[in-house]
């Protein structure tokens, strides 16, 4: 269990609900704040965004990601489309107060050992770590020692660098949660992978969570019945904005549709606990059954496979569950067809 803001992430608990703008502000502040909005009103738990400094980030002769070629072009490098979409650690902290504001939780990815540090002011909750980090054992010890939540993503990574990665942020505390991850905008269907949560839940003991990038509402809300805890997931004011990811992202009425979803999933969840519900009670009592005569028997007659059945009472008598208790002991009555065996 971990507790993140004023809301507590864990087995049992409502899916920790994460909103993910991203860079989908453009570098515009004030859609960042409509971003904000956007995410408060769908009902998500927490609204994040992305921090780095695009020279500690990444050399100037990175090409574009296919997935980013295809949805700006190519004509730019990875770094000229990134150094557009900063945010600086002013702005940082005008957004974490306009959050505060719509009383939902902000959170920021940061990318580079510059701004982790840069963003100390902002007093987070929680990191999230994005896949490109999952390797980046050094980066992940600085996180790690922040002591604050992790929220984990795995995408591109094998096993054993998961494992590697995770033993890096439990030498010092263990308030992480691991999140199962394709990381591609968008990803087929077969590539969500969710069998992979149970890969992570028989190989490490921590919580687990799923960061989508399926298309639409997604795989995320199928990720709850295999034990995440948290869910992630990309969206955008206008699927027609110039971005990286904005074609692949949820429009608003989709994410208010994602969080209603994993809101019904987390009430069809319920508990682990097995007993009859409060509205099951009556239905037990008319609907089980109860040991009856299924013939005349005299007192001191052994009860039998044969002279005892079964049937619907109203709750009276005694459950067949204890049948065997009862075959072999001698009636202490005289009971007529279809009496009710007494308790005694």
């Amino acid at each position: 269990m971990i507790k993140v803001g004023n809301k507590i992430i864990g087995k049992n608990y409502p899916t920790f609900i994460i909103a993910e703008a991203g860079v989908n502000h453009g570098g515009d502040i004030a859609i960042a704040k409509k971003l904000i909005d956007c995410a408060a009103q769908s009902g998500a738990d927490a609204v994040k965004f992305q921090a780095f400094r695009t020279e500690d980030l990444i050399l100037d002769t990175v090409e574009k990601a296919p997935y980013q070629q295809k949805t700006t072009g190519s004509e730019e490098s990875q770094f000229e489309m990134l150094k557009k979409l900063e945010v600086t650690k002013e702005q940082n902290l005008e957004l974490k107060s306009y959050c505060a504001q719509k009383n939902i939780i902000f959170l920021t990815t940061p990318f580079d050992e510059h701004s982790l540090d840069e963003i100390d002011v902002l007093d987070l909750p929680a990191y999230k770590i994005a896949s490109t980090d999952t390797t980046n054992l050094p980066f992940l010890k600085r996180v790690a020692k922040k002591n604050k939540p992790i929220f984990l993503s795995t995408g591109m990574s094998y096993l054993s660098e998961v494992q590697m990665a995770l033993d890096t942020i439990l030498e010092f505390h263990n308030q992480v949660v691991l999140l199962q991850c394709t990381a591609n905008y968008p990803i087929k269907n077969t590539e969500a992978n969710l069998n992979v949560m149970n890969t992570y839940r028989s190989n490490f003991d921590v919580l687990l969570g799923y960061s989508d990038h399926t298309v639409g509402i997604g795989a995320a809300a199928f990720a709850i019945p295999m034990g995440a805890v948290v869910v992630e997931k990309h969206f955008t004011l206008d699927k027609a904005q110039e971005g990286p990811d904005h074609t692949t992202s949820l429009s608003p009425d989709e994410l208010a549709e994602f969080v209603k979803l994993v809101r019904k999933v987390d009430d069809f969840m319920g508990t682990s606990i097995k007993k009859p519900n409060l509205s099951e009670l009556k239905t037990r009592a008319s609907l089980q059954k109860c040991l009856v005569a299924n013939d005349d028997i005299v007192k001191g007659e052994i009860f039998t496979d044969e002279n005892i059945i079964a049937k619907r009472t109203g709750g009276i008598g005694i459950s067949p569950i204890y049948y065997k208790e009862i075959v072999g002991t001698k009636a202490t009555i005289n009971y007529s067809k279809n009496d009710i065996i007494s308790n005694e």
